[in-house]
């Protein structure tokens, strides 16, 4: 895994698995402005999904993509099986955007676009870590890594950065 972090340049490089199981490479949004985010059922950020559907129905058609990894590493707020999760995100919070298979974004199972995510846009401190649920990855339409957004940041307040790159 690590050879295939090493070598890639771009988001593109990357292949994981939607949340009903089939395979997906990164490399399909080509093109497209990317916000990656990874995601919780049973976390204080999770209202933040209505933000980040919010966003998606303001953007999608103008070449925008929310991507959402669940992840169950931080207080186990992720338990459910990936048809509950999905059931969750549609059922309260109405989530169009596409979702993908739980993983872990730490660690030695951290997914490999996770650890891609990490090493281009570093956390406070120069840290690579993910410290909590919805931590979120801009990326460029080139797939290039812009910027780390804390949990706490809110959707809404990356509007502008959104904007100003569609």
């Amino acid at each position: 895994m690590a050879d295939c972090v090493a070598e890639a340049s771009t988001v593109y490089g990357f292949d994981v698995t939607t949340i009903m199981g089939l395979p997906k490479s990164i490399g399909d949004y080509r093109g497209k402005l990317l916000l990656i985010v990874n995601t919780a059922s049973k976390c204080g950020f999770t209202p933040q999904y209505a933000g980040l559907q919010q966003l998606y129905e303001a953007f999608r058609g103008r070449g925008f993509e929310i991507l959402g990894f669940p992840c169950n590493q931080f207080a186990k707020q992720e338990p459910g099986a990936n048809e509950e999760i999905l059931q969750f995100c549609q059922i309260n919070y109405g989530v169009t955007f596409p979702m993908f298979d739980k993983i872990d974004v730490n660690g030695p199972n951290a997914h490999p676009l996770f650890e891609y995510l990490k090493g281009q846009a570093p956390g406070a401190l120069g840290t690579r870590a993910i410290k909590w649920n919805f931590t979120k990855f801009l990326v460029d339409r080139e797939g290039r890594v812009l910027e780390r957004f804390a949990p706490s940041v809110e959707p809404e307040e990356i509007r502008p950065k959104i904007e100003a790159l569609i």
